[in-house]
């Protein structure tokens, strides 16, 4: 075969390689790196105060006002038990676009926008009824990092939280 052919045949390769690549934003609650998919990020925002609503569930912080857009905000540390928040310069609100509708979620940091391959991704252990798991896609793996994905649409489309209506299946 002629080296100029092997280049092709090899550039097809990584063409389609990158092509079934899945970019995320990840971000950390506590000592673990979530990641949910970039194309949901509309903008970051650094965390400021709330207008609280009354009999809003503890993880609903509240709403703020985004350039005339009223926007609920989630805390996920305390959406997932994962102890009481500490609001510092490092504290982050992911705006989400989400079945046209936008959402807020605060979390500890942002990290990094990380790409993952099909095979990068694991699927998310069977916890049996002891943990919902339906809003995980998986377990992205790069290099020595675990980053567990979420699928924010199923998240927010839950009973429980009921910001946007249940999504098409």
């Amino acid at each position: 075969m002629p080296d100029s052919v092997k280049v092709t045949a090899s550039a097809a390769g990584q063409a389609a390689t990158q092509a079934l690549r899945q970019e995320y934003l990840s971000f950390t609650l506590g000592q673990e790196e979530y990641g949910v998919h970039i194309l949901k990020v509309q903008e970051l925002r650094s965390y400021e105060t709330v207008t609280h609503i009354a009999n809003a569930p503890d993880f609903i912080k509240g709403v703020v006002n985004l350039r005339g857009i009223i926007v609920p905000i989630i805390d996920m540390r305390i959406k997932f038990n994962l102890g009481n928040p500490d609001y510092d310069q490092f504290t982050v609100v992911i705006i989400l676009n989400i079945a046209g509708r936008v959402a807020g979620m605060v979390v500890d940091s942002v990290s990094d926008v990380i790409s993952l391959a099909s095979e990068q991704i694991k699927p998310a252990p069977s916890m049996g009824t002891a943990l919902d798991t339906d809003y995980l896609i998986g377990l992205g793996t790069l290099e020595a990092r675990m980053v567990i994905l979420v699928d924010i649409d199923k998240l927010m489309s839950s009973a429980e939280i009921g910001l946007i209506d249940k999504l098409a299946a």
